[in-house]
């Protein structure tokens, strides 16, 4: 019931690559190449979903949201209170977020906030490999609306690979490093940032502790509240 659809996500494996092997497994049944229309892509992965299928839907910039955020805004996340249950939308969409590489002014925005202020979504922004794998899998199986932001500065990354059958649970944030003088909370890549922070931070005798959100809806303030008690201090670092 899985499949896959967008822009050049078949035998080109994405702009980005981040689809690369999935047409010549699953072929075009389950990996639908789209024509450059954003409302069609996001409007037939929501029919799809409401039908018992569950899309993986990409927009190739998040800047690209801006097209179809009737869908995304005012049609998505409501559907299932507005049917008291009885339709669900377990759809996600994926996209390439953030700026730093030059690809200019309309594709290279962070959106996250725009999706955070929407009711009925849930809003994932990895950092690492491994928790790419684990948040996709958690919103593969969600019967809620996800979107799935992968900034664009972390796909050349390297890390650890996730376990065989890796699902992470949304709103839950990872504790990168302990400290005990201030708290340094970031999402997708600022947590690379932060965490070259804290060191340079520790030459000084500084003692910071870092935290990946990981999602921003659900929010692990426990995590957050937890770690201020602790240090006194917060700084949040946001794109």
């Amino acid at each position: 019931s899985v499949v896959c659809i967008g822009e050049d996500i078949g035998a080109a494996g994405g702009v980005f690559k981040t689809a690369q092997g999935l047409f010549d497994e699953f072929g075009p049944t389950r990996v639908w190449d789209t024509p450059i229309s954003e409302q069609a892509i996001i409007g037939a992965a929501m029919g799809a979903a409401m039908t018992g299928v569950r899309p993986v839907a990409e927009i190739m910039f998040s800047d690209f949201l801006a097209v179809c955020w009737d869908f995304v805004a005012n049609e998505i996340p409501k559907v299932r209170y507005m049917t008291g249950g009885q339709v669900t939308v377990p759809l996600v969409v994926r996209t390439a977020n953030g700026g730093g590489l030059g690809f200019g002014a309309q594709h290279s925005q962070a959106v996250e906030n725009w999706a955070f202020t929407v009711p009925g979504l849930v809003i994932a922004a990895p950092s690492t490999p491994a928790d790419v794998m684990g948040l996709m899998a958690s919103a593969i199986r969600s019967d809620d609306p996800v979107m799935f932001f992968e900034h664009k500065a972390l796909f050349a990354s390297k890390g650890e690979p996730a376990p065989e059958g890796h699902v992470l649970p949304f709103g839950e944030a990872a504790v990168v490093r302990e400290g005990t003088d201030i708290t340094l909370v970031g999402l997708a890549w600022s947590v690379p940032i932060i965490k070259e922070a804290a060191d340079l931070l520790a030459t000084s005798g500084i003692s910071a502790e870092v935290i990946d959100l990981r999602t921003l809806v659900p929010l692990d303030a426990a995590a957050v509240l937890a770690s201020v008690a602790k240090t006194s201090r917060i700084l949040i670092v946001e794109e």
